[in-house]
């Protein structure tokens, strides 16, 4: 059964639609990543849920219950839903015990059990019980968004909204953090929903993927779908770096400059844009009887990998191929390449359409018949 159930949802403020038509379904006990650019109608889309907003059309069913459809919304405290805000937003004045309790109730159990319940809390988020004595101004970042799960997940909710919880940690901790989250989520067995604008996130902390562009869904689906077999360009383009290239499909491959290399298996015939991670493309230094297909012009370095730009052979145009740091070629180098997997063809069409949702709303895409990396 379907936890969460958007269904055609759309909302308008002014003459300005931010949501059109969305549809989404959330598994019970399931996380989903809605993510996109600033300004695409994420966040509208989780107050819509929420109930903090009414949509103009459409429906929200949590369960079986319909808490939103033309004429009627049930109000926002009655919806059994959980929201952790960016900040947190935990009480200054009181403690962490007290900030948690907040969302329990006392009934006949009393101050003690209260005080279990807490402390079982404070585990389920990874924070050791000598948290609760403490005040919001003596945490980090990371623990104050835990706080703020936790006292959530007190009240026990049917559904678990996230609002980009994590955007303003700095990198390792918001790894650390998103990390417990995620368990703490799975442990409980809730079903959540994350907003984000950060891709790795996304793809990292959810069982399902949703981009969004202009109020609309691009794709949804798991996490390796959205990123290997992504419907459309910018899909592609906004989940990670591309590699594209003109080419002409026969059955199951198209002839590129790369040479041939094998597509998915519904491709359209005829002249296409391949597209490709830079992960699938492996940089090999040549032998004294190669003389590769391409020159190293530069060498990015990020730790564990590294990014090449490459000069192609016969191409005015680079390409960037990533690949692990440990004897990564120098600047001037010549290598050959080898493809890995398929790539993924978008005909002219599919590649206009990606450039009309990408305009006024992310980077444009290179030229058709240009050979590079986005």
């Amino acid at each position: 059964m379907s936890r969460l159930v958007v269904d055609n949802v759309s909302k308008t403020f002014g003459s300005t639609r931010v949501l059109d038509g969305i549809r989404l379904e959330v598994p019970d006990g399931s996380s989903t990543a809605v993510v996109g650019s600033s300004g695409c109608g994420k966040t509208t889309l989780l107050r819509v849920i929420a109930g903090f907003e009414n949509p103009n059309a459409g429906s929200v069913t949590v369960g079986s219950e319909v808490v939103t459809r033309e004429g009627f919304s049930l109000p926002a405290h009655r919806r059994k839903i959980g929201y952790v805000a960016q900040d947190g937003a935990l009480f200054p004045h009181l403690t962490v015990g007290q900030n948690i309790a907040y969302g329990l109730n006392g009934g006949m159990a009393g101050r003690r059990r209260r005080q279990e319940q807490v402390r079982e809390l404070l585990e389920m988020v990874s924070l050791d019980p000598s948290y609760a004595t403490r005040r919001p101004h003596q945490l980090s970042g990371g623990q104050q968004q835990r706080v703020a799960l936790a006292r959530a997940m007190a009240r026990k909710p049917d559904l678990m909204l996230l609002d980009e919880p994590f955007s303003a940690l700095d990198t390792g901790l918001r790894a650390a953090t998103r990390q417990a989250v995620a368990d703490a989520l799975r442990g409980a067995g809730m079903t959540s929903i994350l907003v984000t604008h950060d891709q790795e996130e996304a793809l990292s902390f959810a069982d399902q993927v949703a981009v969004m562009c202009t109020g609309r869904f691009t794709q949804v689906g798991t996490p390796e779908q959205v990123y290997a077999a992504p419907a459309d360009l910018f899909t592609a383009g906004f989940l990670g770096d591309t590699v594209l290239l003109d080419a002409t499909l026969r059955g199951a491959f198209a002839e590129t400059a790369l040479g041939r290399i094998p597509v998915q298996a519904d491709a359209p015939a005829g002249a296409a844009t391949v597209m490709m991670r830079p992960e699938q493309l492996v940089a090999q230094a040549v032998s004294q009887v190669d003389p590769g297909c391409a020159t190293v012009r530069g060498v990015e370095f990020r730790g564990a990998d590294v990014m090449l730009t490459l000069d192609l052979d016969g191409r005015t145009e680079p390409i960037q191929v990533r690949r692990v740091s440990v004897a990564a070629p120098a600047v001037g180098d010549r290598v050959d390449l080898e493809v890995l997997g398929a790539a993924v063809a978008f005909t002219d069409a599919q590649c206009a359409t990606a450039a009309d949702l990408t305009s006024g709303t992310a980077r444009a895409l290179p030229a058709r018949d240009a050979l590079s990396a986005v």
